[in-house]
């Protein structure tokens, strides 16, 4: 039996697995919004207990915070320009905007390993003190969402590539760009609360 589509609505909302779908997923993101709270609780108790290992002070490097900031927030909005591809039937803009978002979230993961590599040559690892076990928890679990979303990412425009725009992949674009935006809220308050916090006061 074929599955009712309203073309009245938007085309990942088309079907009602569709909307099931996304409902679910936005309760999947609750999951992690708790999953990341739990992070930024630990690293609060944590982050001023540094064993006279290094300091924020000492680690910390605007520039290469300011970048990755830079690429992750402009990879949110060419996600944004995808979705308005997408909504107006141009499978082409849709790859082509959904590419760019991800040669950025490519270039947030290069410099934050970059930047990981720095601060082990620093003296700065997990065993160090507990505000580094807790940093790198942090950091290191959204580096890896940010790195599983690419691969997800990837996926789906394989699908886009052999199946075209429809009300599956369709809902599948739209689940993921919802997963990129809260990644980039998320990277908004570790860039807030990790790095500015601590290198302002």
């Amino acid at each position: 039996m074929m599955a009712k589509v309203d073309k009245s609505l938007p085309l990942e909302y088309q079907t009602e697995q569709s909307r099931l779908n996304i409902l679910g997923f936005w309760i999947f993101l609750g999951a992690e919004v708790v999953l990341f709270a739990t992070l930024f609780a630990a690293y609060g108790s944590l982050k001023d207990n540094f064993a006279g290992g290094p300091t924020p002070a000492e680690l910390f490097k605007l520039k290469d915070v300011m970048i990755e900031t830079l690429l992750l927030l402009t990879s949110s909005f060419t996600c944004g320009i995808a979705i308005w591809y997408m909504r107006r039937q141009n499978l082409k803009g849709l790859l082509t905007w959904l590419i760019i978002t991800l040669a950025l979230g490519a270039g947030f993961v290069f410099v934050e390993i970059n930047e990981f590599i720095h601060y082990v040559h620093e003296g700065a690892t997990m065993q160090t003190s507990a505000f580094l076990s807790s940093f790198f928890v942090l950091l290191g679990t959204h580096g890896l969402h940010v790195s599983l979303g690419i691969g997800w990412a990837i996926l789906i425009i394989i699908q886009l590539i052999r199946h075209g725009l429809t009300p599956t992949t369709a809902r599948k674009t739209f689940i993921i760009s919802l997963y990129w935006h809260f990644l980039d809220v998320v990277w908004i308050f570790i860039f807030t609360f990790v790095y500015l916090a601590r290198m302002v006061f």
